[in-house]
């Protein structure tokens, strides 16, 4: 097999993918978590390094992930088995992409949840249910919202019905047409944000906060989140991006567009950083990372400002668009693997995801009220899908991923679908099958607790360490792609 697949389906434009993409890389938690470590570790300082392992993890595995979905033209069940198969190797290695939509729809099965929770503030803001006059009293609202299965299931359900009635009116009229105005409403939202917040008088201090190169704050444990962000930032290992990807257009270059991705997906989070930081230095509060800082510290900063209830409103549609963008990529894997496979409708394919999700999910739902007492190993159902997915599948997919397409498959193969230059592609193969691979071995060890890198003054060691397994490896690379081609 050496001619692609052809899809039935792509985006009007790169810029159609670009946009979905990084609706899918800007979640709940890019919003909040990145300019809150940025702040924690350092600063401009952080930035930089984690540009850097945006550049050496994110966008070569985000290059691969696009790469075997346009090859393969389907979801990430489909697109591994018929690249595979076009090299000759072994079709066990298709299980990589049923991890990921396996991986995909775990997360979302928690994640409307979370999205539930924009939402529903959305509607207190609206309706003045945010009222308070400290963080206890933003608090109790916080954990009453939470205890009440029949309001948590609810603002769930709605995150869940708005996702499958887009994604199942398709790529182009459902996806593609909700994010063309979804991702610049949130830019614009995020740009009114930005000026209110010149004139608060916290301006400067967020700033300070999020740019001041601060290297003393830059610690080993502040590498580690650089690293572990600049991977799970872009949705990585979920499905989500290899099925995008199916959908690009023969021409769009592959490269450029996951740059622009990658930029793009940077500059929304730290835009973010500037929308919430100079409310919560005004009131003079503390810039707390978490689910506190959004559902508790910003609320009860709106009600200080003036003309508070229309930022509060703004910030938190923001919020669930957001949500829901992130929302739409995550289901897209497993309704595309149904109709590709099942013979029935989008429409169908889409609703009876929904259907299950939405059983999944009303379980990890339950965690949070009747069923707080039922957990196994001391975690509720919730923070299973979320250990299994962020501390093993992802990782781990991430990891078959690269090896896959360095030493296993024809080298051809991504020769020809990235159209890169001799000088680059060597780069992108080098990336591939030793420096991505060791950054995400060092994601997975941390994030499993075994061991903690210090770096710092070790430095010296890591970087021979790096040299000494790239010689071995490319000592070894004839014999390792024969080992794992099985």
């Amino acid at each position: 097999m050496t001619t692609q697949q052809q899809p039935r389906v792509q985006w009007l434009s790169r810029w159609g993918f670009v946009l979905a993409a990084t609706g899918s890389a800007v979640g709940l938690g890019n919003i909040w978590k990145f300019p809150y470590m940025t702040g924690e570790h350092g600063g401009g300082a952080f930035v930089l390094v984690y540009l850097v392992c945006i550049l050496a993890v994110g966008v070569p595995v985000m290059m691969t992930e696009i790469a075997f979905g346009r090859r393969g033209r389907g979801s990430p069940i489909d697109a591994v088995r018929r690249v595979v198969s076009e090299s000759g190797r072994s079709s066990v290695w298709s299980l990589l992409g049923w991890m990921a939509m396996l991986c995909g729809f775990m997360i979302l099965s928690f994640y409307v949840v979370v999205a539930g929770w924009s939402f529903s503030y959305l509607w207190k803001m609206l309706t003045g249910g945010l009222a308070g006059s400290g963080v206890d009293d933003m608090a109790a609202i916080f954990v009453a919202n939470n205890e009440n299965p029949f309001n948590l299931g609810f603002w769930s359900t709605l995150v869940t019905l708005a996702t499958m009635l887009i994604v199942g009116k398709g790529v182009q009229a459902g996806i593609e047409k909700s994010v063309s105005w979804m991702m610049p409403g949130m830019v614009i939202m995020l740009l009114i944000l930005i000026g209110y917040g010149v004139f608060s008088g916290g301006f400067g201090e967020a700033w300070s906060f999020l740019f001041s190169f601060n290297t003393g704050s830059l610690s080993s444990e502040g590498m580690l989140a650089a690293l572990g962000h600049a991977f799970f930032t872009l949705s990585l290992a979920s499905g989500a991006i290899l099925t995008y990807g199916s959908y690009l257009p023969a021409g769009a270059s592959i490269a450029r567009t996951t740059l622009g991705v990658a930029v793009a997906d940077t500059l929304v989070a730290l835009m973010a950083g500037l929308a919430i930081f100079p409310v919560i230095f005004a009131n003079g509060m503390s810039p707390e990372g978490g689910p506190g800082l959004l559902f508790m510290s910003l609320p009860l900063a709106f009600q200080a400002m003036p003309m508070g209830t229309l930022f509060g409103v703004l910030f938190f549609i923001m919020l669930s668009m957001a949500a829901l963008t992130s929302s739409i990529s995550m289901v897209e894997a497993t309704v595309s693997w149904l109709v590709d496979n099942k013979g029935i409708t989008r429409r169908t394919a889409a609703w009876g995801t929904g259907i299950v999700l939405w059983l999944v999910s009303t379980l990890a739902m339950l965690s949070f009220n009747v069923g707080a007492d039922w957990t196994l190993a001391g975690k509720h159902f919730f923070d299973w899908l979320d250990y299994l997915t962020s501390r093993w599948m992802m990782p781990l997919g991430g990891l078959g991923m690269v090896l896959l397409a360095g030493f296993v498959l024809k080298s051809e193969t991504f020769r020809e679908e990235l159209g890169l230059a001799p000088h680059w592609h060597a780069l992108w193969l080098f990336m591939v099958r030793y420096v991505s691979p060791l950054g995400i071995l060092v994601i997975f060890v941390d994030a499993l607790g075994i061991a903690r890198l210090q770096f710092g003054l070790h430095w010296p060691w890591l970087l021979g360490v790096l040299v000494l397994i790239t010689l071995i490896g490319e000592l070894a690379s004839p014999r390792l792609r024969r080992t794992l081609a099985g």
